[in-house]
């Protein structure tokens, strides 16, 4: 191939950003040319980094500064605010590219099918998570208005809802939380967070760090029930478990050292309740949430739980279920619905027939569903990006049929003549800025605020994003 090799990738989360960088990187270390067009719905990159992860976890700027890094060396041309399958479809993403990659993760819940999940008053994780990310495409205020609130799930995501939500919002003034947040935090009446799993504490999907944290909220009790824990003993799948495993026996050190004797006393404000072995059967109330029945469930020595027949009602009156997450479909693109995935064999996305369609891949959560952490992320990018090379080398991609114009600008120019007001990298560049001056110039309102320093604060509105990006990058830089 004489001209570049032209990809557009769709999703700039991290998925999408490390496909972009191992591309680069492979093609010209093999002394080739490749231009690469890294399309985000949103004004802004980083995906679930910057909008699904909460604003507390300070060693996520590790991975936003690594990702910056290879956004900021030139390779990979960032465009904002451009929402494929509507503004620019797929059919001509593969008109003017080679290869289009699809890395547009899982943003929506999994369902929970139980009846009363529908009432007023219970949520998705990802909702509140992107709420209190700042996510320009929901509501600025949330229904904080329970004392007592469930959170399902034994995830991390679980974790950080039942944190965020029994944390004192002073306690967030030191991370990027927008302003809207932080008021509607403060208005909350919340006491108490319970947390619910089906299986016993050895077989959390916790990691140790996101555990430990909850033991380290100010003014905020963490509880657990020595009764989960006799239920749970005994266990043949949970000692071998602890036997072999180090997360495990850090995090069951962690739990057990919560354990309290039988006169303890709360003395915390706020209370962070950890349950184990109860299954959800339904959402309790009429008009709105009133509680939730669980099954009381026992391990059956293989990893899994199997109910008792004893129930136990426990009186909330909102509940996030956070059960996992799921990918959504994108017009003109093959999707797997039990699966919530774009079917692939490797990342070359396949057709109804398993067949590959020539020039189109996927990676990251869309791929493969949404488990794993950061480092099978990089795995993902890797093996559909060495398949795509590999297809263009056996001249197996098909050939761009609109010319990208004499310097790559022939997109710009649809978009522009579509009235598209797309973000550059540049445009972020001035976006981050804004930010971190209105952390900058953040003041505290009285002198138990004096302490603290923030590094930014998150503009949430999406035109004004797209304001503050356009007005001080030349578009198309």
């Amino acid at each position: 191939m004489t001209r570049p090799l032209r990809v557009a990738i769709v999703g700039a989360g991290p998925a999408g950003i490390y496909a972009g960088n191992i591309l680069n990187r492979q093609v010209t270390e093999a002394g080739g040319e490749v231009a690469i067009d890294l399309f985000e719905s949103l004004p802004a990159p980083y995906g679930l980094i910057r909008y699904g992860v909460a604003p507390d976890h300070p060693r996520i700027k590790g991975i936003v500064n690594s990702l910056h890094e290879m956004l900021d060396a030139g390779t990979i041309r960032l465009i904002g605010n451009v929402e494929v399958g509507r503004d620019i479809t797929v059919d001509e993403l593969r008109e003017r590219y080679d290869a289009v990659v699809f890395a547009t993760g899982a943003l929506r819940d999994a369902p929970l099918d139980i009846p009363g999940i529908d009432l007023p008053g219970s949520y998705g994780a990802a909702d509140v998570v992107a709420w209190y990310d700042g996510h320009p495409d929901v509501a600025r205020e949330w229904p904080l208005e329970a004392e007592q609130i469930a959170v399902i799930g034994n995830g991390n995501v679980a974790l950080d809802v039942a944190r965020v939500l029994a944390k004192h919002p002073k306690d967030l003034l030191s991370t990027d939380v927008p302003a809207n947040v932080v008021a509607g935090l403060e208005a909350s009446p919340v006491t108490d967070v319970h947390v619910f799993g089906r299986r016993g504490p050895t077989h959390v999907k916790f990691t140790p760090i996101e555990l430990r944290e909850l033991g380290e909220v100010p003014d905020v009790d963490v509880i657990v029930y020595d009764d989960d824990f006799e239920r749970a003993a005994g266990d043949p799948h949970a000692d071998q478990l602890l036997a072999s495993n180090n997360q495990v026996k850090v995090m069951t050190r962690t739990l057990n050292g919560w354990r309290k004797p039988a006169d303890w006393v709360p003395t915390a404000s706020r209370r962070l309740h950890l349950h184990f072995l109860h299954a959800p059967v339904e959402v309790l109330g009429v008009d709105r949430v009133e509680g939730v029945r669980f099954e009381r469930t026992r391990p059956v020595g293989d990893g899994s739980v199997v109910g008792t027949g004893e129930f136990v009602d426990v009186p909330v009156q909102a509940v996030y279920r956070a059960v996992g997450y799921a990918s959504s479909p994108l017009p003109g693109v093959p999707f797997d619905e039990r699966r919530a995935v774009i079917p692939n064999d490797g990342g070359r996305v396949t057709d109804a027939a398993g067949q590959p369609i020539p020039g189109v891949y996927a990676t990251g959560w869309i791929k493969r569903g949404p488990v794993g952490l950061i480092g099978h992320t990089k795995g993902d990018a890797l093996e559909t990006i060495t398949n795509l090379l590999a297809d263009a080398a056996a001249g197996a991609l098909p050939e761009p049929t609109v010319s990208a114009g004499p310097d790559g600008d022939e997109v710009f120019e649809l978009l522009e003549g579509r009235g598209i007001r797309f973000t550059t990298w540049a445009g972020w560049l001035e976006l981050d800025a804004h930010e971190r001056g209105l952390g900058e110039a953040w003041e505290p309102t009285d002198a138990a605020h004096a302490d603290i320093v923030r590094e930014r604060v998150k503009v949430v509105p999406r035109d004004e994003q797209v304001e503050i990006s356009r007005a001080g990058a030349l578009v198309g830089s």
